[in-house]
């Protein structure tokens, strides 16, 4: 046990030394810097690329106009490289303006984010990310500064849960070395998006994936939480993870806090997409949790806990390798992280209260809620790519009220559930405790 706990932190420690540069650069078709001049005459603006000391000519995209473009203000620019040498195809402001309304919204998304990250184990980024998006980040910068806050807050939950003799340190640490190899798949694909596609690809390929995952995870976990109600909430071992541990395969690998015993090659898989959906849209905890539950056989309980420990990892990756990239947003990142430090210690503690299902069903509520919200952004980023028409204006301030209001009613419905069945725990544990003052005396 310890020499392999050995190798795997050896292998954690030299893999960043060897590929941290294999993030790379961003793809040489997006340009990262300032316009500071407008020539309408000619349809061209004056661009100075980050790190360059000269500036470069850039010309308008056909569908272009000078309101697109946005002056004295750090910018992404996707090229078009079938259109010539130099066309603009895209271009998002990089960073927001910090209002006082957004700070707060910040803060209060990143409390949220961090109640659901300490109670179910998942990083949050299901709700972080497109809480992000609605207030105005781009994809690329909203996946990057999330996974940025991920890891100090998975590293306070998992230590939290740990105490509580809930996490298993193997089980995580074995996860974590093929989730760290999907995150760097993850973030290739993500570069590529943003290469082949602009900023609207991006947007419209992380609200894809968050539909199809929350939806089909969500809907399953919603079902498998209503037969736990049915079973008077006993937490049964998935039938698959039962044929799962059947298969022999060296090496065989036994976790004692999971209760398990399987073989490594069956974590692999489980660890790659959490890896890759977290590099790609930011979220990982919601493949990882019912992986582990439903494919290695964990319980909800040590499931949610040790997926903070990939998390912290994955994250603590994921960071250098967004950071080689120049796409985090360190205030949004501290903003959340503030919020979320103080919600992962409250989510952590709230378990301890609760059984199996309820942990699933708030998973499963906030997942498909989240999804609404998403799909609601889905037919904008299709017409900003030119595959739908465009929306009539009445439309499209539906769907984003939509998408907004969806996304509050997962906020909301995260905290409300979570607080209730804290506050429902603990007044039955201090009544429990009372009764068994009073039985002595009788």
């Amino acid at each position: 046990m310890k020499r392999l706990l050995f190798l795997i932190l050896g292998i954690l420690i030299v893999l960043p030394t060897t590929t941290a540069l294999a993030g790379g650069p961003p793809p040489k078709d997006l340009l990262k810097g300032k316009f500071i001049e407008i020539q309408e005459e000619s349809r061209t603006a004056t661009f100075i690329k980050d790190g360059a000391e000269s500036s470069m000519t850039l010309t308008f995209g056909e569908a272009m106009t000078a309101d697109d473009i946005t002056l004295n203000k750090k910018v992404m620019v996707s090229l078009d490289k079938h259109a010539g040498e130099g066309v603009i195809k895209d271009v998002s402001v990089m960073f927001m303006d910090m209002t006082i309304m957004r700070i707060g919204a910040l803060l209060l998304i990143g409390l949220i984010g961090g109640l659901l990250s300490g109670f179910i184990g998942s990083g949050g980024a299901f709700v972080l990310t497109p809480a992000m998006m609605s207030l105005g980040a781009p994809g690329a910068i909203a996946v990057a500064s999330n996974m940025c806050h991920k890891f100090p807050k998975a590293m306070v939950g998992a230590y939290k849960r740990y105490k509580y003799g809930q996490a298993d340190v193997k089980l995580g640490l074995v996860m974590a070395v093929t989730a760290i190899l999907g995150v760097q798949i993850g973030i290739k694909m993500q570069k590529f998006i943003l290469n082949s596609y602009g900023n609207a690809g991006s947007n419209l390929y992380v609200s894809v994936v968050f539909v199809l995952v929350l939806v089909l995870v969500g809907g399953y976990v919603f079902y498998d939480a209503y037969k736990s109600t049915k079973e008077d909430g006993e937490p049964k071992t998935s039938k698959l993870a039962l044929r799962m541990q059947k298969i022999e395969l060296w090496p065989m690998m036994e976790f004692k806090v999971a209760k398990v015993r399987i073989s490594a090659w069956i974590t692999i898989p489980v660890g790659l997409f959490t890896g890759m959906l977290a590099a790609t849209i930011a979220v990982g905890g919601f493949v990882g949790v019912p992986g582990m539950i439903y494919v290695v056989g964990a319980s909800a309980m040590v499931a949610s806990a040790t997926e903070l420990i990939v998390a912290f990892i994955m994250g603590c990756w994921g960071s250098i390798q967004w950071g080689i990239s120049g796409l985090i947003d360190i205030r949004m990142t501290l903003l959340i992280l503030a919020g979320s430090l103080i919600g992962v210690q409250l989510g952590a503690l709230g378990t301890t209260y609760v059984k199996d299902h309820v942990i699933k069903t708030v998973m499963a509520s906030v997942m498909l809620i989240v999804a609404v919200s998403r799909g609601a952004k889905i037919p904008g980023y299709l017409a900003d790519l030119g595959l739908s028409s465009q929306l009539q204006p009445q439309m499209a301030s539906f769907l984003n009220s939509v998408s907004f209001w969806a996304l509050i009613a997962a906020l909301g419905t995260a905290g409300i559930i979570i607080t209730a069945a804290m506050i429902k725990g603990m007044v039955q544990a201090k009544a429990e405790a009372a009764m068994q003052e009073v039985a002595p005396n009788v």
